[in-house]
């Protein structure tokens, strides 16, 4: 399968979770169900946020390192996006808990920061 494959099934999976998203913000009222709300907002919102950075995050290593197509560029840049999307997901949790302050998002910030060296150097190893 080629890149543009790969691309396109990761975009129309972010374009699905975005729309599902939508639809549990504007549909589900947290006040009847709140732990299913909640937990359908978290979940849609991590896999649209994964996508879009992941397809962001992929257009930008082609760009930065010229037009060279390379399928470690796909991985890399889901393992990125996977990052931050869960940094976003939980600043979101901690506010909710009204325990997010800045240092708690840098600490999350530093942990995937470290989490992606680890992986970068376990990607080395293996090329």
């Amino acid at each position: 399968m080629s890149h543009n494959k790969y691309i396109a099934i990761i975009a129309g999976s972010g374009l699905l979770a975005w729309i599902g998203w939508l639809l549990v913000l504007f549909k589900l009222s947290p006040y009847q169900t709140l732990g299913l709300s909640l937990a359908f907002f978290y979940v849609t919102m991590f896999i649209a946020l994964s996508a879009t950075f992941a397809v962001v995050g992929f257009y930008f290593r082609v760009w930065l390192f010229k037009n060279e197509i390379f399928y470690r560029h796909i991985n890399v840049a889901l393992r990125q996006g996977i990052f931050l999307s869960l940094i976003a997901v939980f600043c979101l949790i901690f506010q909710m808990m009204r325990v997010l302050s800045w240092w708690s998002g840098l600490l999350l910030v530093v942990i995937s920061v470290l989490l992606e060296f680890y992986f970068s150097a376990k990607d080395a190893e293996l090329a």
